[in-house]
């Protein structure tokens, strides 16, 4: 039987507006009919973010729902799984990071395993005692984590989390590549974080992005390693050198494209959810 590999769509982020490319969806009525467009492209994870009236990031709870009572009021066909970001704005508190899983309890959620500087500007922190609180309060509400490693280092951290019972496996890991102050976008950094977490965390899933000119490299080599695959307006804003991408979904189809070309079936939400062990 052929190998099936998720698409997830991270549709958002906290960081590129209008002014970076019209067609980011920023309200919650955008996110949610953007959200179903995916998932009819081939997406079965969506990654959502959030943001306030300026268009910066944030953790309001009532915009997370909000989306959410859209896309299902709307588009009650769509089963696509839900993953949502604890790391929507650098500022927001530790309890605020977690309010919308308490309250929504997604399918999923990230668990950014370590602090990192951010975009040469910021810290990005994430501290041993919110990371022990958030996971064992993920395992309370049925949340899975999506472990986003921006570098080998995480992976170590989530392994020693793992073993203290804050993590329960099997984990699944994000692979953030090419973001600026975590590990370049490359194929020999991809083989260095997926051998990593083979030795640490075996038996563990696990997905990647490329961010910018590393997109394409880290699509074809995850495919042709057997991992899973985001895209989205989260990490690039441009579709190919000097053309800007005119949806989401324009990234997910060809995702699907590269998936079926290279003989992978392109995973449903629910295949999603049987490959995660996902509890709907």
């Amino acid at each position: 039987m052929a190998k099936k590999t998720i698409i997830t769509v991270a549709t958002t982020g906290a960081w590129p507006k209008k002014e970076n490319n019209p067609n980011v969806p920023m309200t919650p009525a955008e996110i949610a009919e953007d959200v179903y467009d995916c998932w009819q492209g081939g997406a079965a994870i969506a990654h959502l973010h959030m943001r306030d009236e300026n268009g910066n990031g944030t953790m309001d709870v009532e915009k997370f729902a909000e989306t959410v009572r859209l896309l299902r009021t709307n588009h009650p066909d769509c089963d696509i799984v839900l993953n949502m970001t604890t790391s929507g704005a650098l500022v927001a508190s530790d309890e605020l990071r977690k309010a919308h899983l308490k309250e929504l309890r997604p399918e999923m959620g990230t668990f950014d395993c370590g602090s990192m500087n951010w975009l040469n500007s910021s810290v990005f922190l994430n501290s041993p005692q919110f990371l022990e609180a958030l996971g064992q309060d993920m395992q309370e509400w049925g949340i899975k984590p999506e472990i986003e490693a921006f570098d080998p280092g995480m992976i170590g951290n989530a392994a020693y989390y793992l073993k203290k019972g804050v993590l329960k496996g099997p984990l699944h890991f994000q692979f953030c590549m090419g973001c600026a102050n975590g590990i370049p976008g490359s194929l020999k950094n991809l083989l260095f974080m997926k051998e990593t977490m083979d030795q640490l965390c075996p038996g563990a899933t696990w997905s990647c992005f490329g961010v910018g000119h590393s997109a394409m490299e880290i699509l074809y080599s995850a495919v042709a390693l057997g991992g899973h695959i985001r895209v989205g307006m989260e990490d690039n804003v441009m579709y190919s050198k000097g053309q800007l991408v005119s949806s989401n979904r324009q990234f997910v189809e060809r995702a699907a494209r590269v998936i079926r070309e290279y003989g992978n079936e392109v995973a449903t939400p629910n295949d999603a959810r049987e490959i995660l062990g996902l509890k709907k």
